[in-house]
């Protein structure tokens, strides 16, 4: 008896769908199923991975933080972890700026906090990008201090 390709559970020969998770299965003879599709909706929130991916950089940190929450998977759990991290560093960084420059020299303050926002939007535009594609773009200190913060599951 064939197994689901995602999550293991034993699947009929000709089933097209596993009953458990939902993942679309291979007719018999051909090769399994890779990478992420759009049409699949999950049972978690509704929507593909790539999809809750994206929607977990839409608001920064705060989708990143609901979506880690109330979506299970391993790809979305990645991204929204990775976006609270990014993102709320970023906010962290901005407030920080923001009253350091406040006090003291103002032009130069604003042009630090301009650079932080312009950098803030490159990296919503292609986190978003690479998360609605399928891939799991790691920034390299972001995507490691959010394995160490976050605990996989």
């Amino acid at each position: 008896m064939p197994h689901c390709t995602k999550c293991g559970t034993a699947v009929a020969d000709n089933a097209g769908f596993c009953p458990r998770c939902g993942a679309p299965q291979a007719p018999a003879g051909s090769p399994a199923p890779s990478g992420i599709t759009n049409a699949t909706p999950h049972a978690t929130s509704g929507m593909a991975e790539n999809v809750a991916g994206l929607l977990c950089y839409a608001l920064g940190w705060v989708t990143g933080l609901i979506f880690y929450f109330i979506d299970k998977r391993p790809f979305v759990r990645f991204h929204a972890a990775q976006s609270i991290v990014v993102f709320g560093g970023l906010t962290i960084i901005r407030v920080g700026l923001g009253m350091v420059f406040l006090t003291g020299g103002v032009s130069l303050g604003f042009g630090l906090l301009w650079l932080v926002s312009i950098l803030g939007f490159v990296l919503w535009i292609l986190l978003m990008i690479k998360a609605y594609q399928g891939e799991r773009y790691r920034l390299p200190i972001a995507a490691d201090l959010a394995d160490q913060i976050f605990v996989k599951s």
